[in-house]
């Protein structure tokens, strides 16, 4: 049967498939069929325009969405299209490098280091300089600073002050846990993820004949979710298409959300500055919503000031529109939404499994669990663990519990071990040299406590001890307040010891200061965590007699959400 794409196409995704040879970027807004258009392109130039698949390069995101496209791709084809060099763009760079890779001082057999084969190299590497210490950043956190600065192409010594920036993190000592690091990936004969992007740009920029090569080879470069690609992923798809200039972007400015991870809206933005006869479809009909989300959607980003212009079009009907509730605070909000779903549910109109709650961040759904838990509704976190299980939120809480019950043997052992040389033996031990039994409002307690501490440790707890125990207000009133005994501990300690323990410290930080919001409503310490513990307990209960995932509301964030 012949190829026909206008009859699987709408117009403007017609357009953009059988655009003429030249640089082409489609702006195709969420539900609007770029995968179609993107496959119907590939089926295009192979059998209108009699490209041979292994002239076509087509990048993407993830090993998924490449084998979707290219089997996509084939069925349109009517046969196979295994010469395409298609896949993520890690995978482009690999088998360049494979070819090539002597040319930068690697031997063409060099091994790709995994997340933990990276995470366990960084750390012999801060073994080996003597900075295996709680006080230096752990090697998740240096593995995710070392990514950002080779993913937006950037100074490593100005990534590394600006990440660390306000915290007493040794940066002199981070640069060379990173050069060390380098050095040891050398003697390896290894790469991480980033050096397949690093030096595959490498290859192609100081290399001519290779860049010749490809460029020759590679006629046709299409690219999906371009709003996400950073710095380096940019440059090397300009300098393969630079030759042809068949360049066939597909993206959204208003769905560029990673930049927390090096993505850069400007790309797309930028398009026809770096091509500037670069012809400009926008794909505008809607597949996936209603109009009355689409109206609202196209409100709300209307305001963005950079942007290309776009309306979305429903192609679906629906009497049901969108409701704006405006509610007072968190804990209004929370219990609004659940009265809405189990007046949904009492009514019998949809199944538990077809109600989803999205929200911005975590901690947002921190009230709406707690509201959830005491009406006994199951829900499924689908993007992480439930809130007051989390590390961060376990570790803030461990003073206020030491506070309220000194004979809190668990939360003195989660308190003492985020300090230098406190180890579960360690903690155990000092238990049992405190007898048992530690009132931090008195303070000879804590001077007792600083006496036995390891000497690396005694000067951070000591800065603790004055600014959550001031003189004077060891009996006051602010030792009863939760939100008070998190603040001070955050700002004497726990702030920097995030910045050093998480690679996605000020996420965990907005966490905290969810939680001192939260705590601040109730009328003490104890009250507070009664509650918690109470909830905690609830949330457990309801996972042991939790059916199947459709017997349960589905709880979201946004980023999570995306693409479902």
């Amino acid at each position: 049967m012949a190829f026909d794409p206008a009859q699987h196409l709408n117009g403007e995704q017609l357009r953009a498939v059988t655009a003429p040879d030249g640089p082409v970027l489609v702006i195709a807004a969420a539900g609007t069929g770029k995968t179609r258009t993107l496959t119907h392109r590939v089926a295009w130039l192979v059998l209108e325009k009699g490209i041979d698949p292994r002239r076509i390069l087509l990048l993407t995101f993830t090993n998924r969405a490449a084998r979707e496209m290219l089997d996509r791709a084939a069925h349109l084809v009517g046969g196979d299209v295994g010469g395409l060099w298609g896949g993520t763009f890690h995978h482009a760079a690999n088998r360049m490098l494979r070819r090539h890779a002597p040319l930068l001082g690697y031997g063409p057999d060099y091994t790709i280091l995994d997340e933990d084969d990276s995470s366990r190299l960084l750390k012999a590497c801060i073994v080996e300089l003597g900075l295996k210490d709680k006080k230096f950043p752990k090697a998740q956190v240096l593995g995710g600073v070392f990514g950002l600065a080779a993913n937006r192409d950037a100074d490593i010594g100005e990534t590394v002050r600006a990440h660390f920036e306000g915290h007493a993190v040794d940066l002199d000592a981070v640069l060379k846990v990173h050069a060390l690091y380098e050095k040891r990936k050398r003697g390896l004969n290894a790469m991480d993820f980033d050096d397949l992007l690093v030096n595959g740009l490498r290859l192609l920029r100081d290399h001519e004949p290779v860049r010749e090569l490809y460029q020759e080879r590679l006629q046709h470069v299409l690219v999906d979710e371009y709003q996400d690609t950073n710095k380096l992923q940019s440059d090397f798809v300009d300098l393969i298409a630079s030759r042809h200039r068949n360049l066939l972007a597909v993206g959204d400015d208003f769905q560029s959300i990673y930049s927390w991870r090096g993505a850069e809206v400007k790309n797309i933005l930028s398009f026809r500055d770096r091509y500037p006869d670069a012809e400009i479809f926008k794909l505008e009909e809607n597949y996936r919503s209603t109009p009355g989300i689409l109206d609202v959607a196209n409100q709300v980003i209307a305001g963005n000031p950079e942007q290309y212009q776009k309306v979305l079009r429903a192609t679906r009907s629906a009497e049901v529109k969108p409701v704006l509730a405006k509610v007072t605070d968190g804990g209004h909000q929370a219990r609004y939404v659940v009265e809405k779903v189990r007046q949904l549910l009492a009514a019998g109109a949809v199944a538990p499994g077809q109600i989803a709650v999205l929200y911005r961040s975590h901690f947002h759904a921190m009230e709406l669990q707690l509201e959830l838990a005491r009406a006994r509704v199951n829900y499924v976190l689908m993007s992480g663990v439930r809130f007051f299980e989390q590390a961060h939120i376990k570790d803030v809480c461990a003073l206020p519990r030491l506070v309220a019950n000194p004979a809190d043997s668990l939360a003195f052992a989660r308190l003492l071990e985020m300090f230098p040389k406190v180890g579960p033996k360690k903690a155990q031990t000092l238990w049992a040299a405190l007898g048992e039994h530690l009132n931090l409002r008195d303070a000879e307690k804590r001077a007792r406590l600083a006496a036995l501490l390891p000497k690396e440790a005694q000067p951070l707890w000591q800065a603790v001890a004055a600014k959550v125990f001031p003189p004077g207000e060891e009996d006051g009133a602010v030792l009863d307040r939760p939100d008070e005994l998190v603040f001070r501990f955050v700002e004497s300690f726990y702030g920097d010891f995030a910045a050093e323990t998480f690679e996605n410290a000020d996420s965990r930080l907005e966490d905290i200061e969810e939680l001192m919001a939260f705590s601040a409503k109730y009328k003490n310490t104890a009250e507070f965590l009664s509650e918690m513990a109470l909830l905690t307990n609830l949330d457990a209960e309801q996972d042991k007699n939790k059916g199947q995932p459709t017997d349960s509301i589905r709880l979201t964030t946004v980023h999570q959400a995306k693409g479902l």
